[in-house]
C-alpha cells in the first residue's frame, strides 16, 4: 500500500509539472499565430476607432508585454482562474464546466463500447484464426481503421437524417420536450448521443480487436495455456480465466496512450453532430479568437488525458499481480 502511494504521489508530481509544461506550449503558440483578438471584438461591436482599439487592449490585458501577460496567466491559473472569455465575457472555467459533461458522456460512451466490442470480436477471431470469422473481423478492422472520424460522422448524418430519418443528427436535446420529466429527459439524452458515440466507436473498435485478435492469437500458443488444456480445462475456461486478462495488458496500454486521440476525435465529432462539448467550445474559440477559452479547453483536456495515464498505470496492477509490488 505505501509503494501505491508513493507511485500516486510521484505520479501527481509529474503530472502537475506536464500540466504547466502543456499550458506554457499552448499560450506561446496561441499568441504567436496572426491575428489581433481586439480586432475581433471591436468587428462583433460593429467597429471602432483607434481610441476605442485601445481601450479594448487594456481592458483584457492586451497592452501589456506578452511576457508579462504570460507570468499573470499563469498566477492565475494555479489559483483555478482561466480568465474571461473575450466572446461570450464568461468565466472560462465556468465554460468549461458546463461542456465537460457532455464530453465526457460522448467519450466514456464510445471507449467502453469501443474496449469491450473490439475485446469481444478479437477473443471471437483468436480462438478460430484461419476460419471465416476471423477474417472478416479483420476486413471490417481495415475498413474501420481507415475511414476518417469525420467522413465517418458525415455518412451517419446522411443516413439516418436523409435516406433513413430515424434518428436525431444534431444537438443534445429535443426542443420539443423541454420541461418533460427526468425519465423523459434522459431518454431523449441517449438518444441523441447514439450517433456521435458510434462513430467515435467504429473508428477505435478496428483498433482493439485487431489488437485484441493479435494479442490471444500469442498468448494462447503459451506453454501455461497448454498445460490448462492438458488438465481437461474447457476452452471457454482457458480462454477467459487463463488468457484473457494477461492478453489485456497491451489493450490496457493502447488506451491510455490513445486517450488523447480519442477527446481530438470527439472535437471533430461534435463538430459534425452539433453536440454541445468541450470540441464545439474550442472551436467557437478559434473562430473568434478567444485566447482564454481556447487555453482553458486545451489545458483541461490536457490534464484529462494525463489523469487517463495515471489510471492506466494503475490499472495495470489491478490486471497483473505481480506489478503491485514496483
Amino acid at each position: 500500500m505505501i509503494r501505491l502511494l508513493w507511485l500516486i504521489v510521484r505520479r501527481l508530481a509529474l503530472a502537475a509539472a506536464l500540466v504547466l509544461s502543456v499550458l506554457a506550449v499552448n499560450f506561446i503558440l496561441i499568441h504567436a499565430a496572426p491575428g489581433d483578438p481586439a480586432q475581433v471584438i471591436a468587428g462583433e461591436m460593429g467597429g471602432a476607432d483607434e481610441a476605442a482599439m485601445a481601450s479594448i487592449r487594456k481592458a483584457y490585458g492586451l497592452d501589456r508585454p506578452l511576457t508579462q501577460q504570460f507570468i499573470t496567466y499563469i498566477g492565475k491559473s494555479l489559483q483555478g482562474d482561466l480568465g474571461q472569455s473575450y466572446t461570450f465575457n464568461r468565466p472560462v472555467s465556468e465554460m468549461i464546466l458546463d461542456r465537460l459533461g457532455p464530453t465526457v458522456m460522448l467519450v466514456m460512451t464510445a471507449l467502453l463500447c469501443a474496449v469491450l466490442l473490439g475485446t469481444l470480436l478479437g477473443v471471437w477471431a483468436s480462438r478460430r484464426p484461419d476460419s471465416m470469422v476471423s477474417g472478416v473481423v479483420t476486413v471490417m478492422s481495415l475498413v474501420g481503421y481507415s475511414m476518417p472520424v469525420f467522413w465517418t460522422g458525415i455518412l451517419l448524418v446522411i443516413l439516418f437524417g436523409k435516406v433513413w430519418p430515424i434518428m436525431p443528427i444534431a444537438g443534445m436535446h429535443d426542443v420539443r420536450l423541454v420541461g418533460a420529466n427526468a425519465w423523459v429527459s434522459a431518454m431523449d439524452v441517449l438518444h441523441h448521443l447514439v450517433l456521435p458515440a458510434l462513430t467515435l466507436t467504429l473508428i477505435y473498435v478496428a483498433q482493439y480487436s485487431r489488437l485484441a485478435r493479435a494479442s490471444m492469437l500469442e498468448i494462447l500458443g503459451s506453454d501455461y495455456i497448454r498445460t490448462a488444456r492438458a488438465k481437461g480445462l474447457s476452452e471457454d475456461a482457458v480462454t477467459f480465466k487463463h488468457a484473457l486478462r494477461n492478453a489485456l495488458m497491451p489493450i490496457v496500454t493502447v488506451v491510455g496512450l490513445q486517450f488523447g486521440n480519442l477527446i481530438s476525435g470527439a472535437v471533430l465529432v461534435e463538430t459534425v453532430f452539433s453536440w454541445p462539448g468541450l470540441g464545439t467550445l474550442a472551436l467557437d474559440a478559434i473562430l473568434g479568437r478567444d485566447y482564454p477559452t481556447l487555453l482553458g479547453v486545451l489545458t483541461f483536456s490536457a490534464a484529462l488525458v494525463i489523469v487517463a495515464n495515471l489510471l492506466t498505470d494503475l490499472s495495470y496492477r489491478w490486471i497483473d499481480p505481480r506489478l503491485r509490488d514496483h
